[in-house]
């Protein structure tokens, strides 16, 4: 078998590529494996917020339309980005093993969260980030910041920020770890759902792909990747909705954490589950549907028209 990755340009993205590569061609029945790198508008629109020209979705969309025409077979993707519903014909066939799943902080001159000064500027376009920032510090001043990674961090060393936030796993695939000056526990900054998770999507029809590609799936990865996206699907969050979750599986057991908060910080509501990690999407939901009833919905709909 002969297979075709759609991939965008960025380093980051490039590596997850090569990744997938190489577990894919470690398989028997896979002979050949081609990377196809993509240009998408969420790459190229740069001076605009994503939740002003489409969300995340922009990032993903031309891999799909690649598969569609038959130009690539699979895209591989950081499952944060990849919108909880997913487009009529595709499918995730594989998520591979979780890596770090922490926000990072990157301090100029490797400062860390506590000494920061008084107003410090960080650079952050997530709502999620600024809504949980705002709940630790509520002097801190949140700007927009877009770019690959090594863009970003040129605008803090340019002096643009005092620190800027970024996901964990990101700097340490592009060995960039040296730059992180404190990593965030969940219990002060929840990440977005399936941070850290590598995911590789295909057209539903193609049988014969997703077996092969099913045998790089990590159990307990599908497990908790699966309890935090039903949360975000039910409460029909996108990837800029200010949510926030984590699942963590310990021997048979999965404890779910989520977080619903208005990106000023000025209200936040928080609730964990528990209970078998076989039953995780369905207790996802239960969790989810519990943020409902505490209001999650009504706060939602806020942050929704503050940003149209």
């Amino acid at each position: 078998m002969d297979i075709r990755i759609a991939t965008r340009k960025s380093a980051l993205a490039l590596w997850q590529a090569e990744h997938v590569a190489a577990a894919l061609g470690a398989l028997p029945e896979v002979d050949s494996v081609d990377l196809v790198p993509m240009s998408t508008r969420g790459d190229e629109i740069l001076d605009k917020s994503l939740q002003k020209i489409g969300g995340k979705g922009l990032f993903i969309k031309e891999l799909e339309v690649a598969m569609q025409d038959g130009i690539a077979d699979i895209a591989v993707h950081s499952m944060k980005d990849v919108p909880a519903d997913m487009p009529a014909g595709f499918c995730i066939a594989a998520v591979l093993q979780r890596a770090n799943h922490a926000d990072a902080l990157v301090g100029r001159n490797g400062r860390d969260f506590n000494e920061l000064p008084q107003g410090a500027r960080i650079g952050s376009s997530s709502l999620r980030r600024q809504a949980q920032l705002k709940l630790m510090r509520p002097d801190l001043r949140i700007e927009p910041l877009r770019g690959n990674v090594n863009t970003r961090l040129a605008k803090l060393d340019g002096g643009d920020f005092d620190a800027i936030i970024l996901a964990a796993a990101g700097l340490e695939r592009l060995g960039l770890q040296h730059y992180i000056s404190q990593q965030f526990t969940p219990e002060e900054m929840l990440p977005a759902a399936a941070q850290g998770v590598i995911g590789i999507e295909c057209l539903e029809s193609n049988s014969t792909l997703r077996s092969v590609l099913r045998k790089l799936d990590h159990a307990p990865t599908v497990q908790t990747t699966a309890a935090e996206r039903a949360i975000a699907k039910t409460l029909q969050a996108n990837c800029q909705s200010p949510v926030a979750t984590h699942a963590v599986i310990d021997d048979a057991a999965i404890t779910i954490t989520a977080l619903v908060a208005m990106p000023d910080g000025s209200r936040s509501i928080r609730d964990v589950v528990q209970g078998a990690a076989h039953d995780a999407e369905q207790l996802g939901i239960e969790l989810a549907k519990r943020l409902l009833q505490s209001g999650a919905g009504e706060l939602l709909a806020a942050v929704g028209a503050a940003n149209d």
